[in-house]
Order: C-alpha cells, then sequence, then structure tokens
C-alpha cells in the first residue's frame, strides 16, 4: 500500500513536466543598416538573410520541444509594417492575437560589413516583461556568419539551462 501512495505521489508531482510548452511567437528579424554600402546598393542580401535566421530560430526552438512555435502567417504582414523595436507593445498586441504566451522579436544592426550585432528579445506577452535578451557581435557578412551567430545565441543564451530566470 505504501508502494502505491508513493507510485501515485510520483505520478501526481511528475505531471507538470507533461505539460504543454510555452506557446511562443517568433517574428522575423528587423534590420537597422547604418553601413554606407547600405545606403548606396540597399540590403538585399541582409534582407534575405533576415528571413534565413528567423526561420533557423524558430526550427531549432521547435526541435528543442521547450516551446509550442505559433505560425506567424496571419499577422506578418502587420508585423512587417511595424517597427516592432519601437511601436508601443504592437509586438504584444499581435502576438496575443495568436494566442501566444510569450513572443520574440529581433534586430540586426550593421555599421558595416565587418560591424554587425544579432539581438535577440523573449517577452511574455500578457505582462511585458522582458524575460531575457541575448546579443552577440559578428565579424562578416556572410549567410555562415549569421547562422552560427544565430546558432551560438539560442544554443548558450534562449536554450541555456535557467537563462533568463531569477535567482
Amino acid at each position: 500500500m505504501r508502494a502505491l501512495i508513493c507510485f501515485a505521489a510520483l505520478l501526481l508531482t511528475g505531471s507538470t513536466a507533461f505539460a504543454d510548452p510555452p506557446k511562443l511567437a517568433v517574428f522575423d528579424f528587423e534590420l537597422l543598416d547604418t553601413s554606407l554600402p547600405g545606403e548606396f546598393y540597399g540590403s538585399e542580401p541582409e534582407e534575405a538573410r533576415l528571413l534565413l535566421i528567423s526561420e533557423q530560430l524558430r526550427k531549432e526552438l521547435t526541435d528543442s520541444g521547450r516551446f509550442q512555435v505559433l505560425d506567424i502567417a496571419p499577422i506578418r504582414e502587420a508585423a512587417r509594417h511595424a517597427n516592432l523595436q519601437a511601436c508601443g507593445d504592437c509586438d504584444l498586441k499581435l502576438a496575443g492575437e495568436l494566442g501566444a504566451e510569450l513572443e520574440i522579436t529581433g534586430m540586426v544592426q550593421k555599421v558595416s560589413n565587418l560591424i554587425i550585432n544579432l539581438n535577440i528579445y523573449l517577452r511574455d506577452v500578457k505582462t511585458g516583461t522582458m524575460i531575457a535578451a541575448a546579443s552577440a557581435d559578428m565579424r562578416g557578412n556572410t549567410d555562415e556568419s549569421w547562422s552560427r551567430t544565430m546558432s551560438y545565441l539560442i544554443r548558450n543564451r534562449l536554450l541555456a539551462p535557467n537563462y533568463g530566470k531569477r535567482e
């Protein structure tokens, strides 16, 4: 009987481990290009890289099993027409429309082909509280450098044990 009670207690306490992972909206990354080449020639290669790293982030977070990554297709156009970093929390409203509990926005700041910074912001949709912010500099403006920087931030920040949790 005692063994049965212990087993039942283990099942009940372990049930929280099987709870659904939080619903997460991952917005497409935005670009702030203040480089001279960007001013003269545009930022077409960087715009393509933004989509690549946005999809990379969604895939790796989905594969981790720690988040239920939502499809942002219904709100993608509205998000593209807003500066999500300075729109007065419109990102929280858009994520809320999807039923998200958490949301990620991100920005790449390009100063030159050798000075580029990748920033990721994870926030609670209901409260607007910043849960985690991750940033890394990269040297070199290639698909590989962008992808490696994103992998680093995912592995060593977003999916690192206890990252973004208050102690």
